[in-house]
């Protein structure tokens, strides 16, 4: 339609154009526009026709659509039909069920009231009887109160006591029987292997103690020492972290510091600069670094040294250097390096008895103390401190744990665990191994006779053997041949408990009995 109007538009802008065209063209133009008039005639129909067919089509696709949707209409009705269905049976069921259950509670229910009514009678009854027992108790109460003349609050106490007694001798007696068969053994074969192991370890009884106090040649050197307005000494102090104490002492100084090391470095230096006799601050900085290296060298030498006398070796470096420190330290007077090479030889001859690894137990007990090195560095305990320091040193299991359990700080949970223990505690027990102030020797022994008197039965204690033994003597007439190993067990855990020693404590508890007559 559109196109045969264009043509229509066309034609009638030639027929415009061309009013004043010739005649002559007249023919032409009419003969063009009848065919053009037939062009649209035959466009036009071929339009309807392609209109009408999509129409058709369009049409057929509308039915078949229509057709496709009441299909899935009508299935998806018949699912939902089902669905409801299934609903519906499935609600029925459970309608079915709750039913049943409602009558099955219903029943208990009608139980559960029949069982609370017969459990109410019988609580009656027994109330009741109760009562009436009571009163019966109560009665014979009365007449054995009457018979005995015993209050019951009386005849409990003593029943009591008689069981009480009678459980103590009974457990008295097992613990004898126990602690006889095992001492039978046990004993004869420690005291074997720790006589052989004493025995043949041939140690030095001369302790060394690190030395603070440096002499000068003369009372002179105490002012070049001091310095102009104290720079000497400033110097010298900052430099080694020591604090000289120049007093009245003649021709003394005295080095203080916690840490051995540097009180040693300090001690070079000072007497270094005191032979040279050039003493300003400069030179000082320059001797104390020089002795620092040194002191740094004579360490690790010190250390290789104890490794290669212990038989021990695979030490890492820096272990090997701590052991060195451990010459310039001291517990209770024991030179610690000295000890813990004892301690070490102790462990190898323990083990080789016990046919326990020698070489292990050796490294175990070398390096037991090897926490002292640094503890006045690191805040704990000096086992604890150890055991970290072989710990991250790649040291086994076995020994870290020795180390850590040397003073109980750690339970003692392997057999090398208590051989370092038992080591260690005969290493700092034997004589002349350690040093201890007057004070506070007499404070141990007074504390011992005072644990010992203030146990139940006790007539007199006193602490012999410079305190390695407390001898308890018992009232006979209270105290029998069974408690006294009660007693003596109770005296040795209460030492445990509230003393500190090194080694152990003997504790003998002897009872006797005495007749004495007189003739006349």
């Amino acid at each position: 339609m559109e196109l045969y109007i264009a043509i229509l538009l066309l034609l009638v802008a030639l027929v415009a154009g061309s009013a004043g065209g010739a005649i002559v063209h007249g023919r032409i133009v009419g003969r063009r526009l009848g065919d053009a008039r037939e062009l649209a005639r035959r466009i036009i129909d071929e339009a309807r026709k392609e209109a009408l067919a999509q129409k058709k089509e369009i049409l057929i696709q509308g039915q078949d659509d229509l057709f496709n949707q009441k299909r899935e209409m009508e299935n998806e009705h018949k699912e939902r039909e089902r669905e409801v269905k299934g609903r519906e049976r499935k609600l029925d069921e459970m309608t079915a069920r709750l039913e049943e259950k409602l009558e099955k509670a219903t029943s208990k229910e009608r139980e559960l009231l029949k069982t609370e009514k017969d459990q109410a009678r019988k609580e009656r009854a027994l109330a009741e009887e109760e009562a009436n027992l009571a009163m019966r108790v109560g009665e014979q109460d009365r007449v054995l109160a009457e018979i005995s003349g015993l209050t019951p609050e009386q005849a409990k106490e003593r029943l009591f006591a008689e069981i009480e007694s009678k459980t103590r001798h009974e457990s008295a007696k097992m613990i004898r029987q126990i602690e006889t068969q095992a001492m039978e053994t046990a004993d004869r074969k420690a005291r074997e292997i720790l006589s052989n192991v004493i025995q043949r370890y041939a140690g030095d009884y001369v302790n060394e103690q690190t030395v603070t106090a440096v002499t000068l040649p003369s009372e002179d050197m105490k002012g070049r020492i001091i310095g102009r307005e104290g720079r000497n000494i400033r110097a010298l102090e900052a430099a080694t972290g020591v604090d000289l104490i120049i007093d009245d002492t003649p021709e003394t100084v005295i080095l203080s510091a916690y840490s051995p090391m540097r009180r040693q470095v300090a001690k070079m230096a000072l007497e270094r600069l005191i032979q040279d006799g050039r003493i300003h601050p400069a030179r000082i900085e320059d001797i104390v670094a020089k002795c620092e290296k040194e002191m740094d060298a004579k360490v690790k030498e010190i250390g290789e040294q104890a490794t290669f006398d212990a038989g021990v070796h695979g030490i890492h470096p820096d272990v090997v250097r701590l052991l060195g420190q451990l010459r310039y330290r001291t517990s209770f007077t024991q030179n610690v390096l000295q000890h813990s090479l004892e301690v070490s030889a102790l462990c190898g001859m323990l083990a080789a008895e016990l046919r326990m690894d020698v070489k292990k137990a050796k490294r175990a007990g070398l390096l037991h103390d090897i926490g002292k090195a640094v503890d006045h560095e690191v805040e704990g305990p000096h086992a604890l401190i150890g055991a970290d320091i072989a710990k991250k040193y790649s040291e086994g299991g076995e020994i870290v744990h020795a180390i850590a359990a040397h003073h109980e700080d750690t339970r003692p949970s392997t057999a090398l665990a208590v051989l370092v223990q038992a080591a260690d505690s005969i290493s700092g027990a034997r004589p002349g191994a350690r040093k201890e102030l007057l004070e506070n020797y007499a404070k141990r022994l007074e504390d011992l006779e005072h644990i010992a008197m203030s146990c139940e039965g006790v007539a007199k204690a006193y602490a012999i053997q410079a305190g390695r033994e407390v001898r308890v003597m018992v009232n006979a007439e209270s105290v029998d041949d069974d408690t006294t190993y009660m007693l003596c067990k109770e005296i040795s855990e209460r030492i445990e408990r509230n003393l500190t020693y090194p080694g152990q404590i003997r504790v003998t508890v002897i009872r006797e009995r005495r007749a004495v007559g007189y003739a006349k």
